[in-house]
């Protein structure tokens, strides 16, 4: 029965197979053959003989779009998915902590003592030594490749959020929204301005639209679609225009992917402050090195010197084991010196931040963005979309005579004058109106469908107008022009171009207006200063204002211009309204306390910008300045004036790359946010760019650093939070690790001067550099941010990463913590009273357990590098508390049950309480040294910075790195 049924889902699958086969009348093979092949693509009768060949209803209906119509396009040309490389391993991980050369190294001396220590010790005590190595060698390993295979899944799933694209299709005749992965062949594709092409395909109408290619043939010349040249490429980019696509290919069938196995940005480069934060190891570890061969050299000088004066004929297989723990201490405090643990603060810092920054709306494409943004000292932020809802609706309108609000224009308007409005709204636009199960849905940008929506409200039909009249040219919306024009053809074979944009310009340009009866009168002189008091008024309410105006041509105009720039005649003034987000407000007032200044540019005229601007406390006794005038200012006006500036109204792209240049040259880390593809080289040029998630073009969300999700600026003042989190957290883990090595390579040294042993075995070393590496990063590194954070003024260019304060405290912890070691190791049995046949052992356990509960506490000390009080918020870090409490409980272990293995031996109450005591001291130590005074000007610079890849840093502070 079984075999029966296996026959007949193999019949039925080639029956369904051969289906497909004949539904679809052409290949992935054909398909794949039609691009630049134009002799195929007109045998072919073009997109539209390809389209029935796909089995498309029409280029007004698109496919069926169901869902087993879905399947059969996804089985027979493929799904829209690029083959990725496959997550690393965890075992792969483990492989590369296994290759770091000192382990290696102390593994190979590991095995040696084994070699030495059995034959010598005997089996039952002498693997005790080797043993031990090995097994800190083990887990320094497993603790290492388990935080780098998390970290590694971390990134994976912020890069699985970078690549969540949506893009416009038409399906079973209604316009709608699909991730870019649910795209199939044969689907009708809406393109803009700022799109990326999600797939390849061919081109089936649009308007002006450009296409730039550089990304795909590395060519700059935009590409120009039409029917003559019809073929549109994954992976580029829409600089211009609008327009439809029928895809033709999808996923690895694409031009894109045959080119690329994998389609992600970067996430590799090291980011500024790991490139400062190696040259901090570099430098720290070759003193290492230097204290790691002293302190070798004079074990062993002491070791022959003591060999001699016994006489050489007394030698023992033990001396051999000697050496080889001597060699084992000096790899140890060389492990123990080189601080691989910064690159790993920084990247467990930023993972931590990245994922957190997430639910506060804020994905991060360049991990350096993250702590750049906490150096910003100047935010050069939109208005539309940012600090508004961008969420607009026509509030007033200036039509035919009447100055009303929007809602009573339909009692006011007459017939005439009711229809040009509701022509010029639904003719000249770039959005659309689709009707869908007896519902209107209005598709394009906020301004749009504001306009639309009031075309609506006046009872007008979409689809009748647009079939009223043929579009001959359109001249989509121009930032540099700022208004937006089409011309078509009427049913009585005259012509008529409409025209909208900002009020000031439009009204330049028209002679003539529209009265009650829809007629076009002469604007005389006095009516022209009443509409432009009118555009003044709305302004000043903080409406955005636009005109809108239309002229007609008895027959094809001869020049190229959709619309000429004078003899229009005005319909009407609307003002539309977009409020301030909530929150706004006291973000900026945020900004101010964190020494952070904020400047809006915006396209708006300057009365509506000081009028937002004042209401979000942007513009409060600073300058307000207009585009053109921002532009032509001095050298000596931009020194005089620049830091003023508090708005640039009528703005154009190249004035916001401007003030960028501008304010880099005074040494500002500056911020900028936009979402328009024109906004593309300010984003790029800035120290961080922010994109705009919900608003954003394809071509500003790939140019720049950060996405802010939500298009709220208040997410904007969370990211400089979060950023200056990870620049603090950095900063604790630097001061309390440069405090360990000090003092272990310190004791050490000294130790095997003074008495030819050192206190701190390999073994404890190792225990001691996972306190501070991997557990003190984990600990300090992932620190939440706290309010005063924002406090403080930013660190800017020329900040110095290790401090005067921090120095203090570094060698406030330093000097205590070697004063009571080098007492316990000289004058420790005296004090003490420990004697006996284990007394040596019981000292350099009770140095070892005091050196560690010091460690423990100045843990709890870095916390905080300026306050007395280091315990504010400490018990809701639940993972601070949670490594605390693994240490303590390890070293009691270590202490109590692993003595062969960590040459120790147990200790008794009073040892125990000497060693926490001694450690708890270390507070105190920490609070008075904090009263000490230090100078702001640095001292001392540890570091000059290095040149890293780009020129990431410059004179010891951090630009942003290129994206990959």
């Amino acid at each position: 029965m079984e075999m029966r049924d296996f026959k007949i889902a193999v019949l039925a699958t080639q029956a369904a197979i051969i289906f497909i086969g004949k539904r679809f009348a052409i290949t992935n093979q054909q398909l794949g053959d039609i691009v630049d092949n134009s002799e195929l693509y007109k045998r072919l009768n073009g997109a539209q003989g390809i389209g029935k060949k796909l089995d498309v209803h029409s280029f007004e209906h698109g496919i069926l779009g169901s869902e087993n119509d879905i399947k059969e396009r996804v089985l027979e040309f493929g799904s829209n998915k690029y083959e990725e490389k496959p997550v690393r391993g965890y075992f792969l991980y483990l492989w590369d902590a296994c290759q770091d050369l000192t382990l290696v190294i102390l593994a190979v001396c590991a095995v040696i003592a084994l070699a030495v220590g059995i034959p010598t010790e005997g089996i039952s005590q002498g693997w005790y030594d080797g043993v031990g190595i090995l097994v800190s060698v083990l887990l320094v390993v497993l603790i290492t490749a388990t935080s780098d295979y998390r970290q590694s899944l971390q990134f994976q799933v912020l890069e699985n959020e970078k690549k969540k694209i949506d893009v416009e299709v038409l399906r079973a005749g209604c316009r709608q929204k699909i991730s870019i992965y649910d795209l199939v062949v044969g689907d009708i594709v809406f393109l803009s301005t700022g799109d990326q092409v999600p797939a390849d395909g061919l081109f089936i109408s649009g308007y002006s639209l450009i296409i730039g290619q550089s990304s795909l043939t590395g060519e700059s010349e935009p590409v120009h679609p039409s029917c003559e040249k019809p073929f549109l490429f994954a992976g580029t980019m829409v600089m211009n225009g609008s327009g439809k696509m029928l895809v033709t290919a999808v996923g690895m069938r694409t031009e894109w992917g045959k080119l690329m196995s994998k389609l992600s940005e970067g996430g590799d480069n090291e980011t500024p402050l790991q490139v400062r934060l190696n040259g901090v190891a570099t430098v720290v570890g070759k003193i290492g090195l230097a204290f790691a061969l002293l302190t070798f050299s004079v074990l062993i000088i002491r070791f022959l010197v003591a060999r001699f004066a016994e006489g050489f004929e007394n030698w023992k297989m033990t001396y051999l084991l000697d050496i080889v723990n001597y060699f084992a201490i000096a790899v140890t405090i060389l492990v123990v010196a080189v601080p691989e643990g910064l690159p790993l603060a920084v990247t467990l810092s930023l993972a931590y931040a990245m994922k957190q920054m997430m639910d506060d709306k804020a994905l991060i494409r360049n991990l350096a963005a993250c702590e750049t943004m906490g150096s910003a000292t100047y935010i050069c932020t939109d208005k539309t979309g940012t600090l508004t809802t961008n969420k607009m609706a026509v509030i007033k309108v200036y039509c035919a005579g009447h100055n009303n609000e929007a809602e009573n224009l339909h009692k006011i308007l007459r017939e005439k004058a009711s229809e040009l409005l509701i022509e010029n709204v639904f003719l000249n636009t770039s959005g659309d109106i689709v009707e869908c199960e007896d519902e209107h849905k209005v598709y394009g940008s906020p301004t749009e469908t504001a306009l639309l929506n009031l075309g609506l409200f006046l009872g007008g039909s979409y689809s009748a107008v647009k079939s009223s009249c043929e579009m001959v040219k359109v001249a989509p919306f121009n930032s540099f022009e700022k208004k937006m024009s089409v011309l078509v053809k009427r049913r009585d074979g005259r012509y008529r171009s409409f025209c909208k944009g900002a009020a000031e310009i439009v009204l330049k340009a028209c002679d003539h207006v529209m009265d009650e009866m829809g007629a076009s009168n002469p604007l005389e002189a006095l009516e022209r200063q009443k509409l432009e008091g009118i555009v003044r008024a709305y302004s000043q309410e903080a409406l955005r204002t636009l005109c809108l105006a239309y002229v007609d041509h008895d027959s094809m105009p001869e020049c190229d211009e959709v619309c000429p720039k004078v003899g229009l005649t005005l319909v009407a003034i609307v003002g539309i309204k977009d409020p301030v987000r909530p929150g706004v407000k006291d973000a900026v007032d945020l900004c101010l306390k964190a020494g952070i200044k904020v400047c809006m540019v915006t396209g708006d005229n300057l009365e509506t910008a000081k009028a937002i601007a004042h209401e979000c406390n942007i513009l409060t006794d600073g300058l307000a300045v207009e585009g053109p005038v921002f532009r032509r200012w001095s050298s000596e006006e931009t020194m005089e004036n620049l830091f003023k500036l508090q708005v640039i109204a009528r703005s154009s792209p190249s004035d916001k790359f401007l003030l960028v240049e501008r304010l880099q040259a005074q040494q500002e880390v500056v911020a900028v946010t936009g979402d328009g593809t024109n906004d593309a080289p300010a984003l790029h040029a800035a120290d961080i760019g922010l994109a705009m998630g919900i608003s954003g073009t394809e071509v500003a969300k790939s140019t720049a650093d950060a996405i802010i999700l939500d298009d709220n600026f208040s997410s904007i003042v969370k990211i400089a939070k979060w950023g200056r989190s990870v620049y603090t957290n950095i900063q604790k883990f630097v001061q309390f690790q440069l405090t360990v090595n000090i003092v272990a390579l310190t004791i050490n040294f000294v130790s095997a001067c003074a008495t030819g042993d050192a206190p701190l075995t390999a073994v404890q070393l190792l225990w001691v550099n996972l306190i501070m590496d991997t557990l003190g990063a984990l600990a300090l590194a992932t620190e939440a941010p706290y309010d005063a954070l924002m406090e403080r003024p930013p660190v800017g260019r020329q900040g110095s990463f290790i401090t005067n304060m921090m120095w203090r405290n570094i060698l406030g912890q330093a000097v205590y913590q070697l004063i009571i070691l080098w007492v316990l190791q000289f004058k420790g049995k005296t004090i003490l009273h420990i004697t006996g046949d284990h007394a040596n052992e019981t000292l350099n356990t009770l140095i070892f357990n005091s050196f560690v509960f010091c460690q423990v506490f100045n843990e709890i000390n870095s916390r905080e590098m300026e306050k007395v009080n280091v315990f504010g918020s400490i018990l809701t870090n639940n993972l601070f508390l949670l490594v605390l409490l693994f240490t303590v409980i390890f070293q009691a272990v270590i202490v109590e049950f692993l003595g062969t293995f960590a040459s120790t031996v147990p200790l008794s109450a009073e040892h125990w309480a000497i060693s926490v005591a001694l450690g708890f001291c270390s507070l105190l130590v920490a609070a008075v040294v904090k009263l000490i005074p230090v100078p702001s000007k640095p001292i001392m610079e540890f570091f000059r910075s290095s040149k890293a890849k780009g020129d990431a840093m410059d004179d010891g502070v951090y630009h942003r790195l290129p994206s990959s």
